[in-house]
């Protein structure tokens, strides 16, 4: 599933796949805590697409992902969910 629109005023676009990246502390897990949240909230993963990367100073690691969602409904979840997590600190 591809987002596409003849008019880039559209804004987002659903249904569709949509990135979305979480930082917080290395070391605490959130690369496996971070997809099984969102599956939780049953949202589709698109688990080939999930990516890691620490900060310089290793002390925080982000962890980036590919979803699936049908609605602007389970776009605003999957932030939700996120920022409810103790562990994470920031998303995007």
């Amino acid at each position: 599933m591809e987002i596409k629109s003849d008019n880039p005023e559209h804004g987002f676009q659903f249904p569709g796949e949509f990135e979305i990246t979480a930082m917080g502390p290395a070391g605490s897990g959130l690369e496996d805590t971070i997809p099984s949240l969102l599956e939780a909230a049953d949202l589709q993963v698109l688990r080939e697409t999930v990516s890691t990367r620490e900060s310089s100073g290793g002390k925080f690691v982000s962890v980036r992902l590919t979803f699936l969602a049908e609605s602007r409904e389970q776009y605003e979840v999957a932030h939700a969910v996120l920022r409810n997590h103790p562990e994470v600190k920031w998303t995007l």
